[in-house]
């Protein structure tokens, strides 16, 4: 049954989400009409639902909204007009695993080591890492320990924030729900109720981003594994969502990019693998450098806003970005007037009669590795745009660049494509905006 048969809205709000799951399995909201809002409240990714073990993925994200007429083959633009961080604190680290409380994969097979519950719920007793306890049996059930944690309190207004010490950490762990802000229905613990606090007075700069926003798998898996690097934990794994790697390969969508240009001002363009595509959103992250080489990042609840609108006939298997100009690797950013102006003066004298009319665009790719990652998203952005994976790799070196989104595997590749191209695949109008290409 389509999931675009009702009436639509020209604005859904979203305040329920999913334990960890993303796929068909999901009841949509909506649809949203094709140019129309979504807004959504979301709760921390990561840690929280870490430390929940009734949690089947890393992270706990908005139920997902159909869009009015996407269909199988599509592709829909998420253009993000607003991104806003409510909490008032958080805490993050560096993990390390609990032998004995989980079946091969801590994130999405939890159990009690006490009396064996599988996916247990549970409560918080005190603070601390013992914070977390089993309802069945009252056992310590947490299946994750910081190796070294900070907690982080933010100042929204002015974009800084300050990590804290062990007495702050442990005033905020009292009300760790409240100042963590988690919305009525997140059914996550706060990671606050731990209070490691190994990094005291650091001050940081803030610019929230979304770790995970995209559209709806075509099969059921974890949200943090809805990735090439993350996703390869699910091969042959020995819990229920287990699947081979061609099946990984065709049912994700990329939706956990952990990539931090995707902001307000930027537009996301997903691929459409089930009716209605299924936009869903979370993970928002206070900062990150690029890399996240620490694991994870400051995840935060938080208000973001989207406006959606269908690429009719743009088959892709992954995102593709389009970041805020000053997002931009400094190879890929448009040239302006007096520079454009150079350019014919440059090739008059060299009697070069064409210069190409482009605009920036960003491939994401992902993989078990960064190598992986990169090659997946040169091929991806080949098959999209008919451009020969060795072009790409000539124009990503001297008019864009591969830039590392996350470790181990996922990647941004930007280039200069020519706009004839960006026109046929049903995005020029898109990117000419981004820009200002033609402005002039």
């Amino acid at each position: 049954m389509s999931q675009t048969s009702t009436t639509a809205q020209q604005e859904v709000v979203v305040s329920t989400y999913t334990r960890g799951i993303v796929g068909p399995g999901n009841p949509m909201l909506g649809p949203v009409a094709d140019g129309g809002t979504i807004r959504v409240g979301t709760p921390p990714g990561c840690w929280g639902p870490m430390i929940t073990p009734k949690f089947q993925g890393g992270h706990e994200v908005s139920q997902p909204v159909a869009v009015e007429g996407a269909e199988v083959g599509d592709a829909v633009a998420i253009r993000i007009n607003r991104m806003e961080v409510t909490s008032l604190a958080t805490s993050s680290g560096v993990m390390s695993f609990v032998d004995g409380r989980y079946t091969g994969d801590p994130f999405v097979a939890k159990l009690c080591p006490n009396c064996g519950t599988v996916s247990p719920a549970s409560h918080i007793e005190g603070i601390g890492d013992d914070a977390v306890h089993c309802d069945v049996c009252g056992a310590e059930v947490n299946a994750f320990r910081f190796t070294n944690g900070y907690v982080i309190v933010l100042d929204k207004d002015n974009q800084v924030s300050l990590t804290v010490d062990k007495a702050v950490a442990e005033r905020l762990a009292a009300d760790a729900k409240g100042n963590s802000r988690l919305p009525e229905h997140s059914e996550q613990h706060s990671i606050l109720s731990l209070a490691r606090a190994d990094i005291a007075g650091l001050a940081a700069h803030m610019q929230p981003f979304l770790g995970n926003i995209g559209t709806t798998p075509s099969r059921d898996l974890p949200d943090s594994h809805n990735a090439g690097d993350f996703g390869s934990f699910l091969v042959d794994a020995p819990h229920a969502y287990a699947m081979s790697q061609e099946e990984l390969e065709r049912h994700k969508t990329d939706g956990h990019m952990d990539t931090n240009s995707v902001r307000a001002g930027a537009i996301l363009i997903c691929p459409v693998k089930v009716p209605g595509a299924g936009v869903y959103m979370g993970d928002m992250h206070a900062q990150q450098g690029n890399g996240e080489v620490a694991g994870h990042a400051t995840d935060v609840s938080g208000v973001t806003e989207v406006q959606v609108e269908v690429i009719k006939g743009l088959a892709i298997d992954g995102p593709i970005l389009l970041q805020r100009p000053d997002d931009l690797p400094p190879m890929a950013r448009p040239m302006n007037r007096e520079q454009r102006q150079a350019v014919k003066t440059l090739a008059a004298r060299f009697g070069q009669s064409f210069i190409e009319e482009n605009g920036p665009i960003t491939f994401i790719g992902s993989g078990r590795t960064l190598n992986d990652a990169t090659h997946n998203g040169v091929d991806r952005a080949a098959k999209v745009t008919g451009l020969s994976a060795e072009e790409i790799l000539n124009r990503a070196t001297i008019a864009g660049s591969i830039e590392i989104s996350r470790l181990p595997g996922v990647v941004r590749v930007t280039f200069q494509c020519p706009m004839h191209i960006l026109d046929r695949l049903g995005i020029g109008h898109l990117v000419r905006a981004q820009y200002g290409i033609g402005a002039d």
